[in-house]
């Protein structure tokens, strides 16, 4: 049985990724009215995945014999300057996102929870790679700007972004 403590931080950690993934349809949203259906692709993918990871939480406490409370999200920003700045409060995001993980691992390990922080070293490693990919693709956009033929590439680039679920050519699942 999971502790109170620890339920209700995995179930405040679930709205967290649900808010990820409105976010990120928001996002969505702007980038298919700004005709960048490859960015808009990026970020659909994006939102799957924080779909994904509030079920893995959601499914941990099932589990555990916990009970699930799901919390009200906030209404995201529906529109950004430009695709360096959507971009940008996409990398800020994932910033927000890694230190509530890191306050979530440090509860586990206070509450010597070792099911939750086993569970959770995936999502601190899951991090890192996601702040690495918001940041690579800021660094990008911030090299070329927001007009002209770069900007067309790097849509291009991000629209072929593997789908949820779908096999890397070594067999792995994509990210």
């Amino acid at each position: 049985m999971i502790g109170k403590p620890m339920q209700d931080a995995i179930n405040e950690q679930i709205r967290e990724e649900m808010e990820s993934a409105y976010l990120y349809l928001s996002m969505v949203a702007y980038f298919e009215s700004s005709g960048w259906e490859g960015m808009a692709h990026w970020m659909t993918v994006q939102a799957e995945e924080e779909m994904g990871h509030a079920m893995r939480l959601f499914q941990h406490l099932v589990e555990r014999g916990g009970r699930v409370k799901l919390c009200a999200i906030a209404e995201p920003k529906e529109a950004w300057d430009s695709p360096l700045d959507a971009f940008r409060a996409a990398y800020a995001h994932e910033q927000h996102i890694t230190a509530k993980i890191a306050e979530l691992a440090k509860l586990a390990s206070d509450e010597n929870d070792r099911a939750a922080e086993i569970m959770l070293q995936w999502f601190v490693t899951e991090q890192v790679e996601e702040e690495a990919n918001a940041s690579r693709i800021v660094d990008l956009l911030g090299r070329i700007g927001d007009h002209g033929p770069g900007l067309v590439m790097v849509d291009r680039e991000l629209g072929a972004r593997p789908t949820v679920g779908a096999s890397a050519a070594d067999g792995s699942a994509a990210t």
